[in-house]
């Protein structure tokens, strides 16, 4: 398997192409780094575009949802965009043209598979708990059939896409920084507050350490 993802069509940038990353380390530390994805389908010829929850095993990326979604349901086999994206700051310029964000995101291209299988589907969504809880799926009560029969997981090859990154300092024209304007960047960071207890939990329950200790970005 190569380092990097080719190049393609769909894939390249056709501007600011230094932004752009094809090698395989920033396309999944990214993906690490975001659960929080867009899936975009193709149904009855119209686009939809679901939000929900991605994690990544090895070359693969997985997703899930209700076996209900007319989306999920029509996409088994058919092509898909997935797109993760992480605000890093507010880029400030002295003229609006060059106002910016620094981001980081992937887009991935693909064929989608349905996980079919039900003990590789009971194992998928462990990993996607534990990916987020290192440890939380093996302390919970074992998933029902109607919560296997519920959910739908699908997957894709990490093969064809991108990552795109911007940080640093706005890029002025040469003659605007002999202007009399503040520029600068404004740094975005997700946050973890405190945890708070559900009130039905039962005393003398401890917080487990994947609480305590969760952080995302």
């Amino acid at each position: 398997m190569s380092d990097t993802l080719e190049v393609t069509e769909r894939s390249r940038l056709r501007r600011l192409h230094e932004r752009g990353h094809f090698d395989r380390e920033t396309i999944n530390a990214i993906l690490d780094a975001q659960p929080m994805c867009s899936v975009g389908y193709i149904m009855d010829g119209k686009p939809h575009v679901t939000p929900t929850m991605q994690w990544r095993e090895g070359n693969h990326v997985y997703w899930h949802g209700s076996s209900a979604s007319r989306a999920l349901r029509n996409s088994n086999g058919a092509d898909v965009c997935l797109s993760v994206a992480i605000l890093d700051g507010m880029v400030l310029a002295r003229s609006g043209m060059h106002h910016s964000l620094n981001t980081r995101s992937v887009t991935l291209f693909g064929k989608a598979f349905k996980v079919e299988d039900p003990q590789e589907k009971l194992e998928k969504l462990g990993n996607f708990v534990n990916s987020l809880y290192p440890g939380r799926y093996e302390t919970l009560r074992p998933d029902h059939a109607q919560d296997l029969k519920a959910t739908m997981v699908l997957g894709m090859e990490i093969a064809e896409g991108s990552a795109k990154v911007r940080t640093g300092a706005p890029g002025d024209e040469e003659a605007d920084y002999a202007l009399p304007i503040w520029a600068g960047v404004i740094p975005v960071h997700m946050q973890v507050g405190e945890p708070i207890p559900d009130p039905r939990n039962l005393d003398g329950v401890d917080i487990p350490d994947h609480v305590t200790n969760f952080r995302i970005g």
